[in-house]
């Protein structure tokens, strides 16, 4: 495939997966109706606004039958980078409520991530937190930021939401919990506070 085509064919990828995730971060008002959310926000300027601590796992699977995070695109040059530096992947992971593989099922990280520095290895994560069980279930959190993998702590902004945290803003707060070097997955804990009406 030249070179054209692999760039036409990333847009389209890209510009599909941009639609879908604005799709699915506002699954939840949709639901409800332009109706139901123009009350909501007529309620708005009387209604005390709430902090939610969310605690979950984000299992990473690359490898295997079922992976969950899979490459969509690549420069040139990624995989002569040290960072793997133009890599993008489309990510579906389970987030659970403990670490193992086993563990119940609260939502799924849905979205993009890119390798995004050519110094350090770090992702440009662009991912809904869809929740698809318990008092969230239907609800999302978006978060788009800078995460350092290899640091011990990394804080990303939660830049919107839908259903029970429409309006929100916050912080999401990783840390890996494990990583296999030979299969590449990842469980990264979650420690999650945002701020919503």
């Amino acid at each position: 495939m030249g070179k054209q085509k692999q760039l036409l064919l990333l847009s389209l990828i890209l510009s599909y997966s941009t639609i879908i995730s604005l799709l699915l971060a506002s699954s939840a008002v949709a639901q409800k109706g332009p109706k139901e959310v123009e009350k909501w926000f007529k309620k708005l300027p009387h209604t005390k606004e709430k902090v939610t601590k969310l605690h979950f796992y984000f299992h990473d699977v690359v490898s295997g039958n079922n992976p969950t995070s899979v490459p969509v695109g690549r420069a040139n040059s990624t995989f002569t980078s040290p960072t793997y530096f133009g890599l993008v992947t489309m990510i579906d992971n389970p987030l659970t409520t403990g670490p193992g593989p086993k563990s119940k099922v609260m939502g799924r990280a849905q979205g993009i991530t890119g390798y995004a520095s050519s110094e350090e290895l770090c992702l440009l994560m662009t991912v809904n937190f869809v929740f698809t069980s318990g008092k969230y279930n239907g609800s999302t959190i978006s978060v788009v930021g800078y995460n350092p993998i290899n640091h011990m702590y990394r804080e990303m902004p939660i830049v919107g939401g839908s259903g029970v945290f429409r309006l929100a803003r916050g912080i999401a707060t990783a840390e890996t919990a494990k990583f296999d070097v030979r299969s590449g997955n990842a469980v990264v804990e979650y420690n999650v506070m945002v701020l919503h009406y």
